[in-house]
């Protein structure tokens, strides 16, 4: 058993190891005078980088960033549309619709109330003779 398990544990490790390193081929660096830019070739995003302090800073292509800005805005504006929805929702109700509210609330007391005396009239006219 104690080999079964090390020999899972010897499979399972570089798998883990491979899994946890992000793709190398991910990312195309391509030399453009002084600045490099960058290729995600999964989602095919552009990103203009340039080398400061020994580290590579890259920033958003202008036609990405443009994108970028339009959906911020989009959402933006459909927040705000939330926001005002779920105030006009908050609103209380007028006078009629408590007095309505309440009507139906009496109503279905009162129902309620005569089926209970309706089962306590059967109970008390079918009482058995107490026999102690």
């Amino acid at each position: 058993m104690k080999n079964i398990t090390l020999s899972l544990a010897a499979i399972l490790i570089p798998l883990a190891a491979s899994a946890a390193e992000p793709d190398a081929s991910r990312f195309q660096l391509e030399r453009s005078g002084d600045h490099f830019v960058r290729l995600d070739r999964q989602t095919g995003a552009m990103s203009l980088c340039e080398e400061k302090d020994g580290a590579l800073v890259c920033r958003m292509a202008a036609d990405e960033r443009a994108a970028y800005e339009s959906e911020l805005d989009r959402l933006s504006d459909r927040v705000t549309a939330l926001e005002n929805k779920s105030v006009i929702n908050k609103a209380l109700p007028s006078d009629a619709e408590i007095d309505r509210s309440i009507g139906i609330m009496e109503r279905w007391m009162r129902s309620f109330m005569g089926i209970v005396k309706e089962f306590q009239s059967e109970d008390q006219g079918n009482a058995l003779p107490q026999k102690t």
